[in-house]
């Protein structure tokens, strides 16, 4: 092959775009800044309109390649709109990162229900949301994924505690798994890959200051779990070192 037809050959190689759904700290940051530094360009969102968060920081060292967009999951009409603003684009990979919780030592039955419905809408319906609404915009090979926890385990559940946390990330992975099977189905094939990923107990905002992971050693593992399962169709339920979390 001639100098021109490699150069040639190198420029109509498209550089692939993640959209992380959850960007403006915390873990769903750390992910933006790890594609960001493979060399992806990445979308983000943030909720907050007025604020500046550290993914605005981080679009403006990225030359461009990190763009910041409004949303929050929980009013669909906001992810209607995305959807219209971001219709050019072709994605490789949509990662939903959502998460809240309510008194880990309060037991099911003594739940508030305004509690539990907060907690099941964020992390577990309007997850799903975004996903329906956006997923047309990723590639057929690409890869659609969800923060899940190694709590919504049903069989790991041994200890009980958090138990709407639990049910809301059991339900999240049992609707994301409905949504696969409706994609294959509808497709007649399953070349697209999924991944709801348990990134283990990472010191955040949600997981406190006595969790045993930093987001530091945490992410790279998460991305590269990610980015392993482009072009392998299917599901999977996997933690940071790529193993299989029992359902």
């Amino acid at each position: 092959m001639s100098s021109k037809d490699m150069s040639s050959k190198d420029a109509d190689r498209r550089t692939p775009t993640a959209l992380v759904v959850g960007a403006s700290r915390g873990l769903g940051h750390a992910m933006a800044a790890e594609f960001l530094g493979r060399g992806w360009n990445v979308i983000g969102t943030v909720r907050n309109t007025t604020a500046r968060t550290p993914l605005h920081d981080l679009a403006d060292r990225s030359g461009g390649r990190v763009r910041v967009e409004h949303l929050d999951i929980n009013e669909p009409a906001q992810s209607a709109s995305l959807r219209e603003r971001l219709a050019p684009h072709e994605l490789d990979v949509l990662f939903v990162n959502a998460g809240t919780t309510n008194n880990e030592q309060t037991p099911i039955g003594a739940v508030p229900t305004a509690d539990f419905v907060e907690v099941m809408v964020t992390n577990a319906l309007s997850p799903m949301r975004v996903i329906e609404t956006l997923e047309d915009l990723v590639s057929p090979t690409g890869l659609i994924g969800a923060m899940s926890s190694g709590q919504g385990s049903i069989t790991n559940n041994t200890t009980g505690m958090r138990e709407v946390y639990r049910g809301s990330k059991a339900a999240l992975n049992m609707f994301l798994r409905g949504f696969a099977a409706r994609q294959a189905q509808q497709s007649g094939t399953a070349e697209r890959a999924f991944v709801l990923m348990a990134p283990g107990w990472v010191r955040t905002e949600l997981g406190g200051p006595d969790a045993p992971f930093t987001i530091e050693e945490t992410v790279p593992r998460v991305v590269d779990v990610l980015l392993s399962r482009l072009g392998r169709p299917g599901l999977a339920y996997l933690d940071r070192w790529g193993e299989t979390v029992p359902w």
